[in-house]
């Protein structure tokens, strides 16, 4: 295998490959680059901790148990895939991050211990939509994340039919049945048992921080928040507690800094509008003195 070196997720948001992602032509894009790198800058604490190991060569992740290994698609194969689904340029607030999550997913995507479960499907949803909020349009957001998902060659639909379920199974909860779910019958109950059951086992699950996410959907929708029953849901799923308050951790520090980077953007638009307008009002004073100077009115 090729040399690794370790690479954070602000190193990714600038890739040469990041110029698929043309920014310039939107109303919400800066001309300039000191938008996108206070961006960069704001986000790069949250994103320290989550570091993965890529090769200067085309990058090739193990094979997943439905793909041999010459199936798998590169990281660049995966990012292609998805700027030439969605060719519509995207705000660079958005864009950057965009950038840097599909390249982790891919890594998840293709782990030979990965198996989808709804509670990833969940945990990516709930990023997702609380990442592009704001965006111009529900018809573009969604569209982008249509391309998204089939450039990780998964289901989009079946994302979007997982989370549905199981927000709605958890919204009708409480913190016992929701860590009691081993001793009752139901669909999500039986996918919760599941899951149960591989993560007991080595190398039949794989760990996510969308998985982590999903987990506190669940609890955050059955108003179930407090510390305790966290521990309880990771021990009746065999998950790693400490894991999942880790990537919680990050999670919550990315919101943050993504709520800054879009005030930011939100100010810069604002003061943009604000510019144009003026330049437009001066130019009926500048016709009007032009009129006057070709024209001069007697006896000025």
């Amino acid at each position: 295998m090729a040399a690794v070196t370790s690479l954070s997720f602000p190193a990714i948001g600038q890739s040469p490959e990041r110029k698929g992602f043309n920014v310039s032509s939107s109303p919400f894009a800066c001309p300039f680059s000191s938008t996108s790198d206070v961006f960069r800058f704001r986000t790069s604490s949250a994103f320290d901790s989550l570091h993965f190991r890529t090769s200067r060569a085309p990058v090739r992740c193990m094979s997943a148990e439905v793909l041999t290994a010459s199936e798998v698609p590169t990281v660049a194969e995966t990012k292609r895939n998805f700027l030439m689904s969605y060719r519509r340029p995207i705000p660079s607030v958005y864009g950057s991050v965009l950038q840097e999550l599909i390249v982790q997913q891919h890594l998840m995507r293709y782990k030979k211990s990965y198996q989808y479960d709804p509670i990833f499907s969940l945990g990516f949803v709930t990023v997702y939509d609380r990442l592009m909020e704001g965006y111009p349009t529900e018809e573009d957001k969604e569209a982008i994340f249509r391309a998204y998902i089939k450039a990780l060659n998964e289901d989009p639909d079946q994302y979007r039919i997982d989370a549905q379920k199981l927000e709605a199974w958890a919204s009708i909860q409480n913190a016992n049945s929701l860590v009691e779910f081993s001793s009752r019958e139901g669909e999500v109950e039986n996918i919760l048992k599941d899951i149960s059951k591989r993560a007991a086992t080595k190398g039949s699950f794989s760990y996510s921080r969308f998985f982590a996410i999903g987990l506190f959907r669940l609890l955050e929708l059955a108003n179930a928040t407090e510390p305790t029953i966290l521990e309880k849901l990771c021990a009746a799923l065999n998950v790693n507690k400490q894991s999942v308050d880790r990537d919680l951790d990050v999670y919550r520090n990315l919101l943050s800094k993504l709520v800054q980077a879009k005030e930011l953007m939100k100010e810069y638009v604002t003061r943009e509008k604000k510019k144009r307008e003026e330049r437009e009002s001066q130019k009926p004073n500048e016709a009007v003195k032009k009129c006057l100077g070709i024209y001069p009115i007697a006896g000025w």
